[in-house]
């Protein structure tokens, strides 16, 4: 398993987690990549029953993929893409979300909500992404097929003390300049009441 990670709990930006990641075409993969997202999500803080919906989502999205599309189209490995993003909020009513997508080579039939008989062994794995994720989608182009999901997190779905400690994060971050990664701090040497100017470089 191959990847990268903005890893949760390094840096600045302590309630986020992106993490990108190339997997052998294989069934054995669910099981690793499920590990390395609840992995992140926990250390997010995600409460257990949203960080086991999280884990599912990404089962049946993968699954899908490796059942019903063709490897991505690089050569010498089949492999399929798994990326996920995820941002808690930092205080009670702030944003919070996971987005969990995958790519593979694509298919002759778009990803599409299947209505299984009772007694159907299979067809359900987007049926349950669209019961546990809020939206849901595919984008396609020329030799690849991704398809994602967002989950919504509310402050209930959040580990147990992870609400309070947000709240409190929110306090002193006010001025934090977490939400735009490419702003930068530049002390002006402005005293006490002096107007000060600035402008977006």
């Amino acid at each position: 398993m191959a990847g990268d990670r903005t890893s949760p709990d390094v840096g600045e930006c302590p309630h986020k987690a992106e993490r990108n990641v190339t997997l052998p075409y294989v069934s054995s993969s669910v099981t690793g990549a499920r590990k390395l997202l609840q992995d992140d999500l926990a250390d997010l803080g995600l409460g257990e029953g949203r960080l086991d919906d999280a884990a599912l989502v990404l089962s049946e999205l993968v699954s899908n993929a490796l059942r019903h599309a063709t490897p991505l189209p690089t050569p010498g490995e089949d492999s399929v893409g798994l990326s996920w993003r995820a941002e808690l909020g930092q205080g009670p009513g702030s944003s919070s979300w996971v987005e969990i997508s995958v790519r593979d080579g694509g298919s002759s039939t778009m990803p599409r909500v299947a209505r299984p008989s009772i007694s159907g062994l299979g067809g359900r794995g987007l049926g349950i992404v669209q019961a546990l994720a809020g939206r849901w989608g595919t984008e396609m182009d020329a030799d690849t097929t991704t398809v994602w999901a967002v989950m919504e997190v509310t402050d209930g779905d959040l580990a147990p003390g992870r609400a309070g400690a947000a709240a409190e994060t929110a306090d002193k971050a006010s001025g934090d300049l977490c939400a735009d990664a490419s702003a930068v701090e530049v002390s002006v040497g402005a005293h006490g009441d002096a107007p000060v100017r600035s402008a977006a470089l």
